[in-house]
């Protein structure tokens, strides 16, 4: 894989290794887990994406990874406009339960970058949804390419995974860039009255899989 890949699929080019670091983690509710962090030469798009490998990547039969593009609101600041938080947190603990990685992607609102991710709340808070909001500011409805993402799973030896997502596209554009996904394995859902409108416009626009609550509450469904 790490030479071509199969006829049909993308060619990427290689990425390299580039340091390797022991970091432990603490989030908020004081779930704790070492990891080992993971930083690259060589990725398409220039960026300092991360790579998270919790527990042993080889203990199962494939790993279990996931593709968490970065929300500064609602990874670092809590916010519950968003699902972001919560499915981070759990996605740490369910990789390392297994052994896989989770790579931290940097594409802020799909892609689209902080200002411009605030600028289509205000969109939103007009009466548009997320994909009408971005669309109006000229904006792709979601600008996200895994390109990068599947030159780090190259570079770490991982062929065969468990993909962690309710995202159908984040599998899809996976395999066409030659990664064998598995399995999906969805994750949680964790609804508020923040965030529902904004989980609906997934499932219905993007057809994520999100089985959503009737009302809104804070609890984690998990599929």
């Amino acid at each position: 894989m790490h030479a071509s890949l199969s006829a049909g699929h993308t060619l990427v080019a290689n990425a390299s290794v580039r340091t390797r670091v022991t970091i432990p983690l603490r989030f908020a509710d004081g779930y704790e887990v070492t990891a080992e962090a993971v930083t690259f030469h060589g990725l398409a798009d220039g960026k300092e994406h991360l790579a998270l490998v919790l527990g042993d990547p080889t203990a199962a039969s494939a790993p279990l990874v996931r593709l968490h593009s970065e929300c500064l609101t609602g990874d670092v600041f809590g916010s519950a406009r968003c699902d972001c938080g919560p499915q981070l947190r759990e996605a740490v603990e369910r990789i390392a339960a297994t052994g896989g990685v989770l790579l931290y992607l940097r594409q802020e609102g799909r892609g689209i970058g902080l200002y411009n991710k605030l600028d289509a709340y205000a969109l939103q808070d007009a009466g548009l949804d997320t994909y009408e909001a971005n669309t109006a500011l000229g904006l792709p409805e979601d600008g996200r390419d895994y390109t990068a993402a599947a030159q780090m799973l190259t570079a770490l030896d991982i062929a065969d995974l468990d993909l962690l997502t309710n995202n159908p596209d984040k599998a899809q554009q996976l395999r066409d860039l030659g990664v064998p996904v598995r399995f999906i394995r969805r994750t949680g859902v964790f609804a508020t009255d923040s965030n529902v409108r904004y989980l609906h416009a997934k499932a219905q626009h993007t057809h994520h899989t999100i089985a959503l609550p009737e009302t809104a509450t804070v609890t984690a469904l998990v599929g």
